[in-house]
């Protein structure tokens, strides 16, 4: 039985650090086992040109504990005023790595998205032209649509539109939660992946709504049938360079999301790596974990693997994870994946690509 495992550092293509206290508080719990993140844009306001992601960019560094070696990298928020020079020009002075698409009321500090697709045209050809990916939030958000369908009505009714009419747009699917999305993405060779949380790898709908409201485990998008979440289990452990980890860790305190009008989302930072190799080694898949959680996600956007390494290594008592985190916005409760963990990060390893 393998007993440890070493990897390049990984990347988290999908987090939310939020700003202020909330950032400072937690932070650490993804600069500890990843070396960069693709940090998302739905503040209050939001971050919608070149300048205030560098205004954002400069406060999470600032943020960072010291000796910490973790790169944020930015995002820009798509708007129907977003000018297409000013996300060009973020995109080549090396400031932004994306741009990110919230169908407007999709999910939380979504109210500036997108409501007429056509008013976004110029913007996205631009894009598409400079090679520049569009991350998308993948719901329709009409009311009539039912909120477990709105995945697969999105890519019917937005997303295959919206590629056929922006030839080489490159486009990431993100945090996909059905087979509908896993098909649409082996579909397409070229220009189209998609990223696959920890948390839609453990849950399905059940955990949220049987037996009680579990608010900790209420996401949007929300948990699917079963047969969803083995499917994902299906993309996330198959080596297919199309699918990477994109965490979507989003931390509330405790008060917003245990509440009667709940707070969507899911924090995972603090345990994610020990999860993904319990379930790739469920799935008989440890040697393809570094590729979901270090490689993909890098190739498609174009960017160098990290030397860097970590270690992994398994025990026979189960890790302990902290239940939460206390930060000055208020407590944050880390994912309980509702099983022992034996896997464990041990220790950031030598940055010699010959290191194991």
């Amino acid at each position: 039985m393998t007993q440890h495992l070493t990897l390049r550092r990984p990347d988290d293509w999908h987090l939310h650090l939020r700003d202020g206290a909330m950032l400072a508080g937690i932070l650490p719990e993804t600069a500890r086992d990843f070396a960069r993140a693709l940090v998302m844009p739905n503040l209050v306001p939001p971050v919608v040109t070149g300048d205030e992601a560098r205004a954002y960019r400069d406060r999470i560094l600032a943020a960072l504990p010291a000796g910490a070696d973790f790169a944020p990298l930015m995002t820009l928020y798509l708007t129907e005023a977003t000018d297409p020079a000013d996300v060009i020009a973020a995109h080549r002075a090396g400031l932004i790595a994306a741009v990110k698409l919230y169908p407007a009321g999709a999910t939380t500090n979504s109210a500036s998205g997108v409501t007429d697709f056509d008013r976004v045209r110029g913007v996205l050809d631009a894009m598409a032209e400079a090679g520049v990916p569009l991350c998308t939030h993948g719901e329709v958000t009409d009311p009539s649509v039912d909120i477990f369908d709105r995945e697969a009505v999105f890519i019917d009714r937005v997303l295959d539109p919206l590629r056929r009419a922006t030839p080489g747009l490159r486009v990431i699917m993100e945090h996909i939660t059905t087979s509908d999305a896993a098909d649409y993405v082996r579909a397409h060779d070229t220009d189209l992946a998609a990223t696959i949380t920890t948390h839609h790898l453990i849950i399905n709908r059940n955990h949220i709504l049987a037996g009680g409201i579990r608010p900790h485990y209420y996401c949007l998008p929300v948990a699917k049938r079963e047969t969803h979440r083995q499917a994902l289990r299906a993309a996330a452990t198959s080596g297919d360079a199309r699918f990477f980890l994109g965490t979507d860790s989003a931390p509330h305190a405790d008060a917003a999301k245990e509440s009667a009008c709940g707070c969507a989302g899911c924090f995972t930072a603090t345990n994610t790596l020990p999860i993904l190799a319990h379930v790739f080694e469920e799935r008989d898949a440890l040697p393809r974990l570094e590729g979901f959680t270090s490689l993909h996600g890098a190739a498609f956007y174009r960017m160098a693997p990290n030397d860097a390494r970590i270690t992994l290594r398994k025990g026979d008592t189960p890790a302990r994870f902290p239940a939460r985190i206390d930060t000055g916005a208020g407590p944050v409760t880390v994912f309980d994946p509702g099983f022992p963990l034996h896997w464990r990060v041990d220790a950031t390893a030598s940055a010699d690509p010959s290191a194991t």
